[in-house]
């Protein structure tokens, strides 16, 4: 064994041995218990950051602690290729994207493999290349065919500098996120994905994740957003269509003082036909953003129509206001304002000097007054005709009766989910597979002609999708009668190839979207990623699942059985960025220090749905572990053979040794499996050291005991730091590598305590230390702690008042 710890050739040399035997490369042949642990997959912007480092360390660690439990683990790598960036890339550095974007999936992949990852290499995969957009595009047909898929024109949040669609979390302030260009509002004809026919198994069905965090379901759940109200009908003077609204409130409906309705409402386009200051008003709401998120924060502005609506139940008119705060997007953009019990429509009111009517008061005489704010808590209405006296609860179900009776309305249930808008107006992205023929209408390309390829031969100037004028790709013949016709030149929201990614790696090689393997290794085990895909992705992806069960590719209802979303990295306070100039290369630090201290660090510095504060110092106490440990393995090494463990003729100290490393092991058992706690792991592992390095006893059961303790931590940071435990384990004498070794299992006679160390106190304060026998009894333990010299210092000659013994625990003098 050499004498030094050299981290570069030692890693090497692991990463070698992995490759040549193919130990990751997994099949669903196994009759072990199957394990799926997936990391969400990067995109391949250049090379990896601190946040890649610990998202897929973390998936390693529980990759190999599973492998070593003796499951068939799948744990696979692969690359989100479409996008963006990279056209943006293309455009800076005069190269085509698919260069850039391989260029970088070869100098990324390279970094993970001197992490030293665990994977299966043979199922990589990028979404950018054919061979795996061809089945998204397949796919898309089969939805297109059973209702799921559709067309239409809709308001969008347009880059004018991108030259693209995006979406609401995409805008910031006002901005493109990526350009931090001035988004505008623009109607086009997108394709979109009817996710709404799933919304209410997407919300039930978030009950059976029992792995999920509460703050990730809860999430889900609010934007699913489902309610249970009122659509009514408010008729338009001069008008035979009424303007439809739904209401959650319908109790609340007798103080109704005005009608609000979106820019883009046809209400509030007939009035600026003839408006010049509603024209402009109208202008100026599609320059602003339009995420609900800007809505509660954003000054609340309107204007009024100058239309009347006709209130269902009393025959009264009210103003139609054309307001920021409603959007066309939601519901039927329109909402009937109740200014008394609702915050939002009272500060516009009293912005524009509109009626307050309240119709709600308290039950029991708490504060019920509207003239400083909206009163919106439960009550008993007022004010309200036949309704006088009911609580709100009787209130929503009568009213809902009378509409219903009426015709002029009904209850339903709504959700605040909107269908997936999968549209793109950029050349980076899979095709979108029709066909538009003036004869025959859409046309879906036929599955013989799939995948639809992105062309090669483009220019990218920025200023269109240059799809739009290729002439041998946007000019083809119709499938169906042959005459000429155009091909869609939109590509698809990246989050399509997202949202199934994880589906292919079973079943990579499959001439199919997938085959049987797929229902070995689905839903994942155990996915691990940022908090800030716990909406739409995660969402995307449950969706998509659902989707290929009921195409019948799939059986599992959910993709995800559990989910952990790690913290940030932080410096100096801060999340890494570039922008912030506080960044730490993941490449320099391996090259300084090798991949394990990195990996050490990562795991020691926080429990990983916590955030990581960057410390160059723990860098450096991690690598001082590694050289202590590899000291502690060499000394003992070049010492000679090790003899038999005889666990009957051990010593005291042998045996208080032997029982820290097994309560370790039982420890740290529980940290891997259970908790997720693998700082704490890491920290019991190192107290093992500090005791191993006290323990100095070179007699055959006294070198047996260190070699079981060696051998105890090897396998228990071997998941953490794989390569040095690799290099270990095989200088401690074993043939077989450290990886294929099974888990430590727990010895329960070494827990067995022959001597307790009991606590003496002198009038309830700490004075001294006692061991003695377990088999000890109180007459015994009272004359040892009477005898103790400390004791005796403290007690300075005063008689005793009484003993009080504490089995196990301590002895407590009172003088």
């Amino acid at each position: 064994m050499q004498e030094n710890y050299q981290p570069l050739t030692i890693e090497q040399d692991a990463q070698n041995a992995w490759e040549t035997s193919g130990v990751f490369n997994v099949s669903e042949s196994s009759t072990q218990e199957k394990y799926y642990c997936l990391a969400m997959f990067p995109y391949p912007s250049g090379k990896l950051h601190m946040g890649h480092v610990r998202n897929y360390t973390i998936g390693d660690v529980i990759s190999r602690y599973q492998r070593m439990l003796g499951k068939n683990v799948l744990q696979p790598m692969g690359w989100d290729a479409f996008g963006l960036p990279a056209e943006n890339a293309a455009m800076k550095h005069g190269v085509h994207p698919a260069d850039w974007t391989y260029e970088n999936i070869d100098y990324m992949r390279n970094q993970l493999k001197q992490l030293g990852f665990a994977y299966d290499w043979d199922r990589e995969l990028a979404t950018c290349d054919p061979s795996y957009y061809k089945w998204e595009q397949w796919f898309f047909l089969k939805l297109l065919e059973k209702g799921l898929v559709y067309k239409k024109t809709a308001p969008v949040n347009w880059c004018p500098n991108d030259m693209t669609v995006l979406a609401n979390e995409q805008v910031i302030d006002g901005c493109c996120w990526r350009c931090d260009t001035q988004v505008e509002r623009k109607e086009i004809a997108q394709w979109f994905l009817k996710i709404t026919e799933y919304a209410d198994e997407l919300l039930t069905s978030l009950e059976t994740l029992d792995g999920w965090p509460e703050q990730v379901k809860t999430m889900q759940a609010n934007w699913i957003g489902r309610s249970e109200g009122v659509e009514l009908d408010f008729a338009v003077s001069d008008s035979d269509k009424p303007v439809r609204v739904y209401t959650t409130c319908p109790d609340t409906l007798m103080g109704v003082t005005y009608v609000a309705v979106a820019a883009e409402h046809p209400l509030a386009l007939k009035a600026a036909e003839t408006n010049p200051e509603i024209a402009a008003f109208i202008a100026e709401c599609k320059l602003m953003e339009t995420s609900e998120a800007a809505m509660e924060t954003m000054e609340k502005r309107g204007v009024d129509s100058g239309i009347k609506a006709i209130h269902p139940l009393t025959g009264e008119e009210v103003p139609v206001w054309i307001a920021n705060f409603v959007l066309m997007s939601y519901g039927t953009g329109a909402v009937m304002s109740v200014p008394a019990h609702d915050q939002r429509d009272y500060e516009f009111a009293q912005k524009y000097g509109i009626a307050i009517k309240q119709v709600i008061f308290s039950k029991n005489g708490e504060e019920d007054d509207c003239s400083t704010q909206a009163y919106t808590a439960k009550g008993v209405l007022k004010n309200s005709a036949a309704f006088d006296g009911l609580s709100s609860e009787q209130a929503f179900i009568k009213i809902a009766e009378t509409l219903e009776q009426q015709g002029k309305g009904q209850r339903k249930t709504n959700f605040r989910l909107r269908d997936w808008g999968v549209s793109r107006q950029r050349y980076w992205g899979a095709p979108i597979p029709v066909i538009y023929c003036d004869d025959c209408g859409t046309v879906p390309v036929p599955e013989a002609d799939l995948p639809v390829e992105l062309p090669r031969d483009v220019v990218l100037d920025g200023s269109q999708s240059p799809l739009v004028a290729h002439p041998t790709f946007s000019h083809v013949d119709c499938p169906k009668c042959g005459k000429a016709a155009r091909r869609e030149t939109d590509t698809f929201d990246t989050f399509m190839e997202s949202s199934w990614y994880f589906a292919r790696f079973t079943s990579s090689k499959a001439d199919s979207m997938l085959d049987a393997s797929a229902n070995y290794w689905l839903p994942v085990d155990q996915y691990i990623g940022g908090i800030e895909h716990a909406i739409l992705h995660l969402l995307y992806a449950r969706f998509y699942t659902k989707l290929l069960r009921d195409e019948g590719l799939i059986v599992c209802d959910e993709p995800f059985k559990k989910l952990l979303t790690q913290g940030m990295v932080l410096k100096d306070g801060s999340k890494m960025s570039k922008s912030k100039g506080n960044t730490v290369d993941p490449q320099a630090l391996i090259d300084q220090y090798g991949a394990d201290t990195v990996r050490l660090f990562i795991m020691f510095a926080a429990p990983p749905e916590q955030s990581l504060e960057w410390s160059d110092s723990g860098v450096e106490g991690g690598f001082r572990f590694l050289k202590r440990l590899w000291k502690l393995v060499y000394q003992h090494v070049e010492a000679g053979k090790t003899q038999l463990l005889d666990k009957q003729a051990l010593t005291e100290e042998q045996q208080a040794v032997r029982r820290q490393v097994h309560l370790t092991i039982q420890k740290v058992t529980d940290d891997f499996g259970r908790r997720l706690t693998f700082n704490t792991a890491i920290a019991a592992n190192m107290e093992l050291v500090n005791t191993l390095s006290r323990f100095v006893d070179e007699s055959d059961n006294g070198r047996a005991v260190r070699q079981e303790a060696l051998e105890s931590i090897v396998l228990l940071l071997s998941p953490i730091v794989p390569h040095v435990t690799h290099q270990l384990w095989l200088d401690l004498g074993h043939q077989q590598a450290v990886v294929s070794e099974q888990w430590p299992k727990v010895d329960e006679s070494a827990l067995t305590q022959n001597i307790l160390e009991l606590v003496i106190q002198v009038n309830g304060k700490l004075r001294s230390k006692l061991s003695v026998s377990v088999s000890a009894g109180k007459d015994e333990i009272e004359k040892l702690a009477l005898s103790d010299e400390q004791t005796i210092r403290f007690m300075e000659g005063k008689p005793v008042k009484k003993v009080i013994v504490v089995p196990g625990k301590l002895v407590n003098i009172v003088v």
